[in-house]
């Protein structure tokens, strides 16, 4: 947050509610304007959308919450950055883009924008975070022992997830808020975005199909046969895309992108994000999943498992300025996440529940590296690492591939400020 403010006049903090914004944000702002503000009935609110500029007003930086209570507030922000050319004047947070209808100017060059994800396990205190991605980039990672959770301890900080407001609870709790949270975005949320009267019941479904497809590249029609109500009914393309424009705008989804070694590369490789929710915590409970079923179908839980530490991941890269993408050629070879540091640097990860699946994981990426060498101008990855699930050690292999414990994975930068330009 601070470097953002040093580079741009004002700075708009985005993700899904409840992930920390505006916590976060207080802690930078010396002053500050709620938008949504009950008090005298929404009286913040009202001001606003008369005088957008007087929520403004404030000691530097000043911090306007919910901005997209009121869209106007953009340009307002955009004008006010354009006439006194002073960096780090605002902060914004909002937990849903509006589609800018009637707003004059993008922001882009006035307006920084940075993602905010819930809270990794290094930041929830459930990783020690003794090894970093830049240990590894700088080959100075030692053998760290550690004492990680059993499986049953794992199942449950991914049912958990990563809201600030669960820590500490328990796991009951926790479930009763996820599901909760939900239900929220489908009675609030959903009917108040742009006014705009939408299916529950198709948006719903669309949740639960996301939620069952975790982690993975579901096609389009897939998900959209999941959104019928009935079985001679037709979902079209473009209905499909509102609704999912819709959890992309609400923060709901978060895309991996798709890595493409360069330009020059003779492998074809595949375009389509995978798809990701905000937190996996909602997909077990978008199913009603319960720690006790995840137990008894370990398959399931290995797709949980893999978008609990992909969040982490993207986490912990963006805290140092880099992106997580992931990797599928025409040949069928996949890898589950490419990282890809600011100094160029870029690193190959499988993600693995059990250390017995560490020998194939590490095999994987060892035939990827040779891909990539042979037939890229870019060449091999500087590193090959397997993170797993239940482990004693971080360590380097003898053919050079990393093992760490999701566990033991975090980042000495401060973790609450960890989000990435976008």
């Amino acid at each position: 947050m601070e470097a953002m403010l040093r580079s741009f006049g004002a700075v708009c903090v985005e993700g899904p509610k409840a992930c920390g914004k505006t916590w976060m944000s207080m802690r930078h702002a010396n002053s500050a304007f709620f938008v949504s503000d009950p008090k005298n009935n929404f009286n913040n609110r009202a001001v606003a959308a008369m005088n957008p500029e007087f929520s403004l007003r404030g000691e530097a930086p000043h911090l306007v919450d919910e901005w997209q209570e009121v869209p106007e507030i953009w340009d307002a922000v955009r004008f006010q950055v354009d006439c006194d050319q002073a960096v780090g004047r605002l902060i914004l947070t909002g937990s849903s883009t509006p589609q800018f209808k009637g707003v004059l100017h993008s922001g882009t060059g006035r307006i920084g924008k940075l993602r905010m994800r819930p809270m990794s396990l290094f930041e929830s205190g459930d990783s020690t975070g003794e090894v970093t991605l830049s240990s590894m980039f700088d080959g100075t990672m030692g053998t760290v022992e550690v004492e990680g959770p059993d499986l049953e301890g794992l199942i449950g900080m991914t049912v958990r997830g990563g809201w600030p407001m669960v820590q500490g609870r328990g796991i009951q709790e926790a479930i009763r808020f996820n599901r909760g949270y939900l239900k929220s975005i489908l009675d609030d949320d959903l009917p108040r975005l742009d006014r705009v009267d939408r299916n529950r019941g198709k948006m719903e479904a669309l949740i639960r199909s996301l939620a069952r497809n975790e982690s993975t590249m579901a096609s389009n029609s897939k998900l959209m046969d999941d959104m019928k109500e009935f079985d001679n009914e037709t979902v079209s393309e473009n209905t499909f895309g509102i609704y999912m424009d819709v959890l992309n705008r609400m923060f709901i989804l978060d895309p991996q992108k798709a890595f493409d070694p360069n330009v020059r590369s003779s492998i074809r490789v595949g375009k389509k994000p995978k798809r990701h929710l905000a937190d996996p915590s909602l997909a077990i409970a978008a199913m009603g999943l319960t720690p006790r079923m995840l137990l008894e179908d370990l398959n399931t839980y290995g797709f949980m498992f893999e978008s609990m530490c992909m969040r982490d991941l993207r986490v912990y890269a963006q805290a140092s300025g880099g992106e997580v993408y992931h990797y599928r050629d025409d040949s069928g070879m996949e890898v589950d996440a490419i990282v890809e540091m600011p100094d160029g640097q870029w690193g190959a990860f499988e993600i693995k529940l059990g250390q017995n699946q560490v020998d194939a994981a590490a095999e994987g990426l060892l035939a990827f590296r040779d891909k990539m060498a042979a037939r890229t101008a870019r060449g091999a990855p500087s590193v090959l690492c397997v993170i797993v699930g239940m482990a004693s050690y971080a360590y380097r292999r003898t053919d050079g591939v990393f093992v760490v414990p999701i566990t033991a994975l975090g980042c000495r930068d401060s973790m609450m400020d960890v989000e990435a330009s976008e």
